[in-house]
C-alpha cells in the first residue's frame, strides 16, 4: 500500500507519529521506516495480505487496529454501520413469531411483517445511537483533552463503527439455526463489545478500565432506551 506524502501516520507498536511508512529508493527498492521511539517498523502490515490483517483484527490486536485506523484510507464505516443495523434488524425480525412461515406474496400479514422489519431497523438505529452517546459522554468527562475537536470525535466514531463488523456474523448464526443459536448470538455480542473496547483504547490511547467503563455506560444507555420503548 502506497504511503502518500504530507500525511501523518502512526507507529502500530507505540502509536507515535511518523511522516512516512516506507522510503522509496527507486529501482524497486523499498525500505520500511523504523520508528524513532520504539525502534520497530512503523507499520509491518503494509507488506501483509489483507486476509492476514483481518485475522489479526479479529484477534483484537492493537497493531492491526492502528494500521486500519491511522495508516489506511478505509472509508466504509458509514456503509458498514447501515449493513450491521440491517443484520441486527433482520435477526430480530426473523425471531418474531411466524416471520419465517410467510410464503404467499398476496398475504396481508406479509406486508405487516415487512413493516415490523422497518420498525426493528429504526429501533436498532436508536439503540446504537444511545449506546454511542453513553460511550462519548464517559470519554468526554474522563478525557476531555482527547476529544477537543471535531476530527477527534470523527475518528473515534469511525473506529467504533468499524469495530462493529462482528455483527455481520448475526445473519449466518440465525439462518443456520441450531440448539446453540442463542449462545452464538451472545458470543457475537461479546466479541463486538470487545472490539469496541479495543477501538477506544487504540484511538485515544486510554486504559482498559476507562474503555470498559465507557462500554458499560453505553450499554446502560442502550438498556434504558430499550426499557422506555417496552414500557410504552
Amino acid at each position: 500500500m502506497a504511503a502518500e506524502k504530507n500525511l501523518v501516520y502512526r507507529c502500530i507498536e507505540c502509536s507515535k507519529e511518523s511522516r512516512e511508512l516506507y522510503r522509496d529508493y527507486k529501482h524497486g527498492v523499498l525500505k520500511i521506516t523504523i520508528c524513532k521511539s520504539c525502534q520497530k517498523p512503523v507499520d509491518k502490515y503494509i507488506e501483509y495480505d489483507p486476509v492476514i490483517i483481518l485475522i489479526n483484527a479479529m484477534l483484537c490486536k492493537a497493531q492491526a487496529y492502528r494500521h486500519v485506523l491511522f495508516n489506511t484510507s478505509i472509508n466504509i464505516h458509514g456503509k458498514l454501520c447501515i449493513f450491521c443495523l440491517l443484520c441486527e434488524a433482520y435477526t430480530r425480525w426473523l425471531q418474531l413469531p411466524g416471520s419465517s412461515n410467510i410464503t404467499d406474496p398476496e398475504d396481508i400479514i406479509r406486508y405487516a411483517k415487512e413493516w415490523d422489519f422497518y420498525r426493528l431497523f429504526g429501533i436498532a438505529a436508536l439503540e446504537q445511537t444511545a449506546y454511542l452517546t453513553g460511550v462519548f459522554i464517559v470519554l468526554c468527562l474522563a478525557r476531555p483533552k482527547s476529544l477537543h475537536s471535531y476530527s477527534d470525535f470523527a475518528l473515534l466514531l469511525k473506529a467504533l463503527l468499524l469495530s462493529n463488523y462482528g455483527k455481520l456474523l448475526l445473519i449466518p448464526a440465525v439462518i443456520w439455526e441450531h440448539d446453540y443459536t442463542n449462545l452464538c448470538l451472545r458470543l457475537i455480542t461479546l466479541f463486538v463489545l470487545t472490539s469496541n473496547m479495543q477501538a477506544i483504547r487504540v484511538t485515544l490511547n486510554v486504559s482498559r478500565r476507562l474503555s470498559f467503563l465507557a462500554i458499560l455506560c453505553g450499554l446502560l444507555f442502550e438498556a434504558a432506551l430499550f426499557y422506555i420503548h417496552h414500557e410504552q
